[in-house]
């Protein structure tokens, strides 16, 4: 990994990873976990925020320049915002089974798909996580992250 080219980046794409890398790891965090509590509540607020950070930032993220500065994946941040309006509106109707698949939808298209497509060769992404040294801390830290998460639910579910 090298995150020179990060640091290099416009100061969109710095805000835009910034807001995306802790919306990762704590929508996983509020996926992995249970429902309906005080910290669901409040963690997805936080998440939420995140994704709408991550998704108007990227508007302003032009290196896919197809259609007057866009690209397709800016269609995902349009999915991605409509989608946090949905999970609001649906969790406060206590609609719980839309407001679970719109936001199990925001996270795998944007974060997932999206993501993916950060890792495309020529992309800053892909020269961040695949130039300068070992690519495989980062398969270890998602590997450790994901393990350290399975071990709290089922600890979690032992326990009640």
């Amino acid at each position: 990994m090298n995150p020179q080219p990060l640091l290099d980046a416009p100061i969109a794409v710095q805000i835009h990873v910034a807001a995306v890398l802790p919306a990762a790891v704590l929508g996983a965090f509020i996926l992995l976990n249970h429902k309906g509590t005080p910290l669901h509540r409040a963690l997805g607020k936080v998440w939420m925020v995140l994704m709408a950070v991550t998704s108007l930032s990227s508007f302003f993220i032009h290196q896919i320049n197809l259609f007057h500065g866009f690209s397709p994946i800016h269609l995902l941040s349009i999915f991605t915002l409509a989608g946090i309006w949905r999970a609001i509106a649906t969790a406060r109707a206590r609609n719980i089974r839309a407001h679970k698949a719109t936001v199990v939808g925001i996270y795998l298209g944007g974060i997932g798909a999206a993501g993916l497509f950060t890792l495309i060769p020529g992309r800053i992404m892909h020269a961040v996580v695949f130039t300068g040294g070992p690519s495989w801390i980062l398969l270890a830290t998602v590997i450790v992250i994901a393990a350290l998460l399975f071990l709290q639910r089922r600890l979690a579910s032992q326990a009640a």
